[in-house]
């Protein structure tokens, strides 16, 4: 069974910076793609950023410039740096993988924004 865990969540100040991880732990065959998603309150969730194994990582416009999406190989993490955060990117982020055929997601961590 695979098991993601987040981390980093919390409570942002506008113009500030937080730090999300996410670890990817359990039977993981190849993983093929990392990325972020989050999902505001009445909204549909949406992709943040995503990093295939091979290829370019992709930002959503909301983010790019911003957010930057990187990955330690070795120890299946993926991490979401947020920086120049606004009040827009509050939402519950989730990470999610896909290894071989499965998707997994993490449960989610809660990014608020306000000063």
């Amino acid at each position: 069974q695979v098991q993601l865990v987040e981390s980093g969540g919390g409570l942002g100040q506008p113009g500030g910076s937080l730090r999300l991880s996410c670890a990817a732990s359990g039977r993981i065959s190849s993983i093929n793609w990392m990325g972020w998603y989050r999902q505001a309150p009445g909204k549909l969730r949406e992709l943040v950023a995503g990093m295939p194994s091979a290829g370019r990582t992709n930002y959503a416009d909301s983010v790019k410039g911003r957010f930057a999406l990187s990955r330690d190989i070795a120890k299946n993490t993926v991490y979401l740096e947020m920086n120049s955060l606004k009040s827009e990117d509050t939402a519950v982020y989730y990470c999610k993988i896909i290894a071989g055929l499965s998707a997994y997601w993490g449960q989610g961590t809660q990014v608020t924004v306000s000063s």
